[in-house]
């Protein structure tokens, strides 16, 4: 006897997230923000399409809940946009639910396991944090990838005009069991001529007066407002320092996790 079907209505259309990220150009756009926040003429350049249509694009990802944005600190005309990697993780793995529960996505650890150390080296790969003064989100992202990353890592932090290490930092990073109490701003100079793997500013004005490392070391922007300038004064501004150091922490997660892909080379392929 043959048998009927009716098609599911619900079946029929996939998951808004897939919609979105399908297109040619708008994946692109999200490959290029997963490895740094930019600017719409940052990505108009890398991906050879036209300001309008970039932008267009943009806006798609905005309205997906995948893409954020932020006044730059350095030049109030700019937007920086960067990718909320958190809700890719999210929606993605609804979308994987909605075909077929056995294609659950199982997202690693808040913390990802210690991995191997860098291939062909046995170091460690270092990781330099800068920000203008030195004085809260660099020091609380060297403290936070020390811990999180453990051996497989090197940490460092500087700025372009440091300033004393800012107390409400100090805070948010003791209630985090992190103890920077006794650590001191350095500027950036001292730096120089340094090998690094990955140099990731924090600040939208030190980006624009990084100076180059040699080893062509990966060079990464966190579009990050500073806690100590955005934040209200006295107690009610803390709540910034907090946010600050929980962006820090997801964005290290995920860094965590690109550091251990280049270490594991092919045999992850």
């Amino acid at each position: 006897m043959a048998v009927t079907t009716t098609p599911s209505a619900v079946a029929a259309a996939p998951p808004g997230v897939l919609r979105l990220t399908s297109h040619p150009v708008r994946w692109q756009l999200l490959s290029e923000l997963a490895r740094s926040d930019r600017q719409v003429r940052e990505l108009v350049e890398l991906t050879g399409q036209r300001q309008s249509l970039t932008s267009y694009h943009l806006g798609q990802l905005r309205e997906g809940g995948l893409v954020t944005t932020r006044r730059s600190s350095a030049d109030g005309r700019d937007t920086y946009y960067s990718l909320d990697l958190a809700a890719c993780r999210e929606q993605l793995a609804v979308a994987g639910v909605g075909l077929h529960p056995g294609l659950r996505l199982v997202p690693p650890g808040l913390t990802p396991s210690p991995g191997p150390l860098r291939r062909g080296t046995g170091s460690p790969v270092r990781v330099l944090f800068l920000c203008t003064g030195n004085s809260a989100r660099s020091q609380m992202a060297e403290a936070l990838l020390e811990r999180l990353g453990g051996a497989r890592v090197e940490a460092a932090s500087a700025g372009s005009h440091p300033k004393p290490l800012h107390p409400d930092a100090v805070r948010a990073m003791r209630e985090r069991g992190i103890d920077i109490g006794g650590r001191h701003s350095k500027h950036l100079d001292i730096f120089a001529g340094q090998r690094f793997d990955y140099v990731i500013s924090l600040c939208d004005r030190v980006r624009e007066v990084c100076p180059q490392f040699p080893g062509s070391p990966a060079v990464v922007h966190w579009s990050m407002a500073d806690p100590a300038a955005a934040a209200a004064p006295g107690e009610a501004g803390y709540p910034q320092f907090v946010r600050t150091a929980d962006e820090l922490r997801t964005r290290i997660e995920f860094l965590l996790h690109a550091i251990d892909e280049v270490a594991a080379g092919p045999e992850r392929k």
